[in-house]
């Protein structure tokens, strides 16, 4: 077994997430509505809805896609970053405050 195959978050270069199969598809149907949710926005302001309303469903379309980057964030933390800390590796210290920023710009 290569060094490759023995980080299950990878190296910089091969990074890859290893979430179970529940996850992924509780991932993908949450992003499944979010894009109907999208779809939808498209379509009221297509029929000309009020702007109030339109601006309601963006709110809820924001949160529902801040809820994934809750539950991917918690896997992250709870796998990746436990598991390069363990090793040693505080880089991923850095690496965590820069997508915590990202998300907390939003």
């Amino acid at each position: 077994m290569d060094e490759m195959e023995l980080h299950a978050c990878g190296t910089l270069s091969d990074r890859k997430s290893h979430h179970s199969e529940a996850t992924k598809k509780n991932l993908v149907t949450r992003l499944n509505r979010v894009e109907g949710q999208i779809r939808g926005i498209k379509g009221l302001i297509e029929k000309d809805v009020y702007c109030d309303d339109i601006i309601t469903q963006i709110s809820a379309t924001q949160s529902a896609l801040n809820s994934v980057a809750k539950l991917l964030l918690e896997g992250h933390l709870k796998s990746c970053v436990v598991e390069r800390i363990q090793e040693g590796d505080e880089e991923i210290v850095d690496e965590l405050l820069t997508t915590i920023q990202r998300l907390m710009k939003k």
